[in-house]
């Protein structure tokens, strides 16, 4: 019970950092973009002297006020709790999503402790599921998939298999591949077909970082599993959201790839009548 409250704890402040995280990287991948931009644009001109942007600095704020967050209003859930969700200083309404996030990384690491137990399964499985998270909140606000969290994930994935964790070296190797080229596939004939670009890169690298976890053999299953994803979900928001809008699909892969994660082979097993 004591690890399932450790895991619980540290869950609630990883997903208290994920906030930082899935807020600022976007901010600072656009500052890099400017800065690259005009350096190969304008070389003889001097970059703008912009405030550096990184996920410790500048220290976190109030976007309405400006008024500094206090250590104690950055506590997990009660902080939250005790503002009633509001600015301590201009009452302006803090976002629900935050709380959100921190149950849902609580939640989440507590299921991956319980299904590996006292594990080096359940470390890598960890750092899995809070990459995740951080990838499917980015995507669902931006459209992107930072390569700097897909390549992490794929190579973490390597790494963890390597020693035959999660799927044997090979078959890690062997689904990174495949993982990428087969949505790559369908992103060149769907060009060739409209001339229009169906998906982005970045859902064949998280693609492929999946398959580089779990092998080829559970590739078919997460293709399955996000596509119906998305359509129920994507019916759902059909109302709400504007014709010719960008569709992120990187999220109900990132949720596809966890189900898999965890319970690939018994739904496997399901599927096929075993």
């Amino acid at each position: 019970m004591m690890f399932y409250c450790i895991i619980g704890f540290l869950g609630l402040c990883i997903g208290s950092f994920l906030n930082v995280v899935i807020y600022r990287t976007p901010k600072m991948m656009e500052q890099e973009w400017r800065n690259e931009c005009q350096f190969f644009l304008h070389p003889e001109q001097p970059i703008i002297d912009e405030t550096k942007f990184t996920l410790s600095y500048p220290a976190s704020s109030c976007r309405q006020c400006g008024n500094l967050i206090r250590w104690y209003h950055n506590i997990p859930i009660l902080s939250w709790l005790a503002l009633r969700g509001r600015c301590a200083n201009c009452k302006t309404p803090i976002g629900i999503r935050y709380p959100l996030v921190e149950i849902l990384t609580a939640i989440c690491s507590i299921v991956v402790a319980h299904h590996f137990g006292v594990t080096w399964q359940t470390l890598f499985g960890l750092l899995f599921t809070w990459t995740l998270i951080a990838l499917t909140f980015i995507d669902f606000d931006t459209q992107l998939l930072p390569d700097r969290f897909t390549f992490s994930l794929l190579g973490l994935g390597l790494a963890a298999n390597s020693y035959a964790l999660f799927s044997s070296p090979v078959s890690a190797i062997w689904g990174a591949l495949i993982g990428f080229l087969c949505l790559w596939s369908v992103y060149i004939i769907f060009k060739l077909l409209t001339g229009k670009e169906g998906m982005g890169y970045g859902d064949f690298k998280l693609l492929a970082a999946l398959g580089a976890w779990l092998g080829p053999l559970m590739l078919p299953l997460i293709v399955l599993l996000s596509s119906c994803l998305g359509a129920i979900i994507g019916l759902i928001l059909l109302k709400v959201r504007k014709e010719n809008q960008p569709f992120a699909f990187g999220p109900y892969i990132a949720i596809a790839g966890w189900i898999a994660f965890l319970w690939g082979e018994p739904i496997m097993k399901v599927y096929l009548g075993q």
